[in-house]
């Protein structure tokens, strides 16, 4: 295979449960499926995909209700299980001979894979949950459920950037106040070279240079009209699907998914398959220290990341690299 037979994408569309999911498959090897998270779709992940093709069959996708993967009738509350479900249904079709394989999830598509381990181990092989917002395992999960409720009413009232705005000031430092200093990782950590960051980076920012994926949703999103001139069209056609996906993100994602329970004794009783993600820059904020206490909780290794809680689209490469060692790590 070439290597642009490699990193060109093979597209689908798979029936599930009420949706359709449309999905995009690069390369050959072991099923690696890389999970979009906040209101990202297959998109977020077309340079890592790229990187990663040589060794795996990377497959990405939208979540259902967003982008290309529409609903079979009105969105309604959207709930981890069910999204779990669909990630089962794409590894049965795209590995017929039962292999397991291995998954990728960041934010909220972090709490999808830890779902999918728990109950349905047998299917995977290793699981990198990148900073699940799990706020039930923070020292104090209502103050974290309360955050997100109040995103969810910023955004029915003022609307998007103002929910953004409230939820990147929720996040802040001060939830690392009575954190205790981190435990040695199992697995190496990458060294420290800057001050952590805010998980919302500037507008400015958030468009994204030739060979960076648009931005995950974590970050507040300008309206379409906002996109940067300059920004080719294929990524500029991401970056405004991506946009789209937001209020269905902060309506029916956000506070059903940062509200799961996860299955701490399943999750210990496949600690081994499992490594929590933190970003190197994100680490006092509520997704890395509600993702370190999950990984307490359950014996699970710990790998930090190059960047911040969306890492993934401030250095793709760098973080691509960053995943294939731990997913290829004893």
């Amino acid at each position: 295979m070439t290597t642009t037979d490699r990193t060109a994408p093979r597209t689908g569309l798979l029936t599930v449960d009420g949706a359709t999911l449309h999905h995009e498959v690069r390369g050959e090897g072991p099923l690696l499926v890389m999970m979009p998270g906040g209101s990202a779709d297959a998109g977020i992940y077309d340079a890592i995909a790229a990187d990663l093709a040589d060794r795996w069959t990377v497959a990405t996708f939208d979540p259902r209700g967003y982008s290309r993967s529409p609903l079979d009738g009105p969105v309604t509350e959207q709930l981890p299980a069910t999204h779990a479900d669909d990630i089962v249904r794409l590894i049965e079709v795209l590995s017929p001979d039962g292999a397991p394989a291995a998954l990728f999830g960041s934010s909220s598509s972090a709490v999808v894979a830890l779902d999918v381990l728990a109950r349905h181990p047998g299917r995977v092989s290793r699981v990198v949950a990148h900073e699940p917002p799990v706020v039930e395992l923070l020292p104090d999960p209502e103050a974290g459920r309360a955050l997100f409720a109040t995103v969810r009413e910023s955004f029915r009232r003022d609307g998007v950037t103002a929910a953004m705005t409230t939820m990147a000031e929720g996040l802040a430092p001060a939830w690392a106040e009575d954190r205790a200093a981190p435990e040695p990782t199992a697995v190496e950590a990458e060294p420290t070279a800057r001050e952590p960051e805010s998980i919302a980076p500037e507008p400015e920012a958030m468009a994204p240079e030739p060979e960076r994926a648009a931005p995950e949703s974590a970050a507040p999103a300008p309206s379409p009209q906002e996109t940067p001139p300059e920004m080719p069209p294929a990524q500029a056609e991401v970056f405004r699907r991506m946009h789209a996906n937001l209020p269905v993100f902060l309506e029916q994602v956000l506070c059903s998914f940062s509200g799961y329970a996860p299955d701490l004794a399943a999750l210990k009783d496949s600690s081994a398959h499992l490594v929590v993600g933190v970003g190197r820059d994100s680490r006092t904020l509520l997704p890395a220290v509600a993702a370190e206490a999950l990984a307490r909780r359950v014996d699970a290794r710990v790998a930090e990341f190059p960047g911040g809680h969306i890492g993934l689209t401030e250095d793709p490469r760098a973080f691509a690299a960053r995943l294939r060692d731990v997913l290829l790590a004893p």
